[in-house]
């Protein structure tokens, strides 16, 4: 039925348009078994019933997680036992809301839209200190649970304003957070709330983080708790002169649009800066820094072991400065800087200080440009490479030390299909950066992740294969498994017919990977779909199970399916990287056409001569753009949520890999899918959410108004109040993919056998 309507939405903006819907290539598309979609998108991809967000009690006794039933997308909270083995449900949100349905704010939504949480229930939770508490946000409401005596507390707090980022002070006694454009506080000996900001508004709000800083910066936060809980660092986000764009749904007309600032490239951005203020009230102390020159706030840390800390960035991107700062007169020392002539990574998780080593630990880069683990001093001097970059470190998870050894847990590897624990020992009086210090804590080939307790309390493993879904294992400090978190979700039951492997040689390689169907005919040749995303900060190609049920199921509908990493994509070196500097349109799509050429060189079943290409967001971008580019390579596409002028996607994002406006107008007008318009002559499927607040409905329109004004045919599929997430959406998931491989089916035809040599 849903799939019904999103089809007469389409004819009736057709209708009204004038669009034409493509003509037939082949035969009519059959009907296609959507019962692996159907439990697919009810379990949220396989993933309800599986431990998330585990956290290590600061005892090391317990390790709380969420987990939520097979097929009901609320999480619960949930205690296991490190020397028992045993689990149980601590918290359900239904016990704390007393039968009350959960509401979610337009804020709570929009942070959970950042974070790419679609499940309801508790999207998160908080020790204090000790871990004798817990912190609990749900439903806009605050709620504190004593572990001992199981008694929960709800917060009090004023009425108006959406409770967001709620935060323990470190000594456990008050907790923070943001509500309406404010910070406050809670005392939890009184139960009472007192503002800690005054004077925050819509158009200037204090300590909540800027969409770009959310979106593009992975700094979701906007306000810092002291070490001695007596003062806060908070931003002000001064949009003055910024764009406000509005979601307007047009399949809900009765609903005010959704006002949002929305700073586009070569246009005004958040001007931001830093404020520190008591606890208890009084003058704000604003941190001094050249604004005019780094207008980016990208990072700030307050470590309990080293000063306040803020990382900040030029608009181009291409300088970032690590400052100290003075908390009592604002004044900022620079402790390094990072330089690059294309643009500079960020790393939310450093500088970590460790008193141990008379400094802290550093992700920068060496001579070349490349990632290496450094240790610099307390004034920012590198004194030696813990790390070096052939080992690829990516991100820095805990910093603690022994008597005489200091270790430095840290994900990365040199493969970048996979990713790896490490822990790096460091004897504090002789330090060696020699890589046989590094201990790889995991080594099945996959993607692992790690949670760590306090200062070498057990730690959480969780990972996922080929041959397996994402699993959480606790290990004590010396590595010896005590236990799995235990899951209760559905396992996929298809079988796969994976392969990934590099194709090429060189620096002239890609890695990729070749989805076979169930029932695969070698005797064949099969019409080739390639699944993209290509864009950077975005590894596709990865030895992880989840990222290739639908891909499977695509193939078994009668396709080979393939995926390719192009330059841009992160993980082998900065030259490979930094290569789409101002050529996103062109770069990634060379390396597609030729990672297929050596895919179809290799394996003669695949057709390339009937080829398609899926993919949303970059990846739609990609699709749109291989058809428009492309037409003698790609025979359709199915382009979801595709950016399609880069003038209107945010700055922080586009002006990184174009650089600024007027002076980069070239590479805007080059990358852009608009002028292409005219040159489409393959079927292509647009695919659009109409409330998606990142990539706005916006793009789509564009595109359809220049195909339609230059006399082109193609279809559109608007999804009726679905953000950017439409997988949150189980109906919308389930019958995308079904018409995604009818589409396909019409336009690339049937497996056939190959004609004999």
């Amino acid at each position: 039925m849903k799939s019904f309507l999103l089809i007469a939405s389409f004819i009736t903006i057709a209708t009204c348009w004038g669009i034409a819907a493509a003509p037939p290539l082949g035969a009519p598309a059959q009907e296609v078994d959507t019962s692996f979609l159907k439990k697919y998108a009810e379990t949220r991809r396989f993933m309800l019933g599986r431990p998330q967000n585990p956290k290590v009690a600061p005892d090391g006794k317990t390790v709380l997680f969420l987990r939520a039933a097979p097929k009901d997308p609320k999480l619960k909270l949930y205690e296991f036992d490190v020397v028992t083995g045993q689990t149980r449900e601590l918290l359900s949100p239904a016990a704390l809301l007393q039968g009350n349905e959960e509401n979610l704010t337009p804020e709570e939504k929009a942070r959970r839209e950042r974070m790419r949480l679609s499940a309801g229930g508790f999207a998160d939770f908080h020790f204090n200190r000790d871990g004798s508490q817990l912190l609990l946000p749900l439903s806009g409401r605050l709620f504190v649970f004593d572990r001992a005596t199981q008694k929960v507390t709800e917060l009090k707090s004023g009425e108006t304003g959406a409770i967001v980022d709620p935060k323990w002070s470190p000594d456990g006694r008050k907790i923070a957070y943001v509500r309406g454009y404010d910070v406050y506080v809670v005392d939890l000996a009184t139960n009472q709330e007192s503002p800690v900001t005054r004077g925050g508004s819509l158009l200037k709000t204090h300590g909540l983080a800027e969409f770009v800083a959310q979106e593009e910066m992975g700094r979701l936060s906007g306000f810092w708790w002291s070490p001695d809980s007596q003062f806060i660092a908070y931003e002000e986000a001064d949009h003055t002169g910024v764009e406000t764009w509005y979601v307007a749904d047009p399949f809900m007309p009765e609903q005010k649009p959704l006002e949002q600032f929305y700073p586009r490239p070569g246009k005004k951005n958040v001007r931001v800066r830093l404020g520190i203020i008591p606890v208890s009230g009084g003058e704000t102390v604003w941190v001094n820094w050249d604004r005019q020159q780094y207008e980016y706030l990208a990072a700030v840390r307050w470590h309990s072991l080293g000063p306040l800390t803020i990382q900040v960035q030029d608009r181009k991107q291409q300088k970032l400065l690590l400052l100290s700062v003075d908390p009592r007169t604002g004044q900022t020392n620079k402790l390094l800087e990072e330089n690059d002539t294309a643009w500079v990574n960020l790393a939310q998780d450093v500088p970590v200080y460790e008193t141990a080593l008379g400094g802290f630990i550093w992700l920068g880069t060496d001579t070349e440009g490349e990632a290496e683990l450094q240790l610099r001093d307390s004034q920012g001097i590198l004194r030696d490479v813990l790390v070096p970059a052939k080992q690829h470190p990516e991100k820095v998870l805990q910093v603690y030390s022994t008597r005489d050894t200091t270790f430095v847990i840290y994900t990365g590897g040199p493969d970048p299909t996979q990713q790896h624990v490490f822990r790096h020992k460091t004897p504090v009086r002789l330090r060696d950066p020699s890589s046989e210090n590094d201990e790889q804590l995991t080594s099945e080939p996959g993607i692992h992740a790690a949670v760590v307790g306090v200062r070498g309390n057990p730690y959480v493993i969780t990972s996922t294969t080929t041959r397996s879904m994402p699993k959480s294992v606790v290990f004590n400090p010396e590595g010896v498994r005590l236990g799995e978190l235990p899951s209760v979700a559905a396992e996929p039951d298809l079988k796969m017919d994976l392969n990934i492997l590099r194709v090429g040689r060189g620096d002239d390689s890609y890695l990729a990977a070749i989805v076979r169907p169930h029932d695969f005919d070698p005797k064949k040749k099969y019409p080739v779909i390639v699944d993209v995303y290509g864009g950077p900060k975005h590894v596709h190609v990865m030895q992880a199970l989840r990222n290739w049920l639908i891909p499977q199921w695509l193939a078994n509908q009668g396709f080979i399916v393939v995926a390719i990493d192009n330059r841009g994509t992160p993980g082998r070196g900065r030259a490979w990287e930094r290569a789409i500097y101002q050529k996103l349109g062109t770069v990634p799509l060379d390396d597609q056409v030729k990672g297929l050429r050596l895919l179809c060189e290799k394996f003669p079943e695949m057709d390339p001569e009937r080829v398609g290409m899926v993919g949303w967001s970059f990846g739609g971008y990609m699709a749109a753009n291989a058809v428009l580019r492309k037409p003698e390579v790609f025979t359709a596409a199915v382009a979801g949520a595709p950016v399609t002028d880069w003038e209107d996607y945010d700055t922080h994002y586009t002006e990184r890999y174009m650089g600024l406006l007027p002076e980069s107008q070239k590479h805007y007008d080059e990358a852009s899918l608009i002028p292409l318009a005219k040159n489409l002559q393959r079927p292509l499927l647009l695919v659009h959410g109409t409330a998606d607040d990142n990539v706005y409905f916006r793009h789509s329109l564009k595109l359809t108004n220049a195909l339609f004004r230059a006399g082109r045919d193609f279809e559109v599929l608007p999804l009726p109040g679905i953000t950017h997430m439409y997988s949150s959406d189980p109906a919308v998931m389930e019958q995308l993919w079904a018409r995604t491989a009818r589409f396909f089916r019409q336009h690339l035809g049937e497996p056939k056998l190959a004609e004999a040599k």
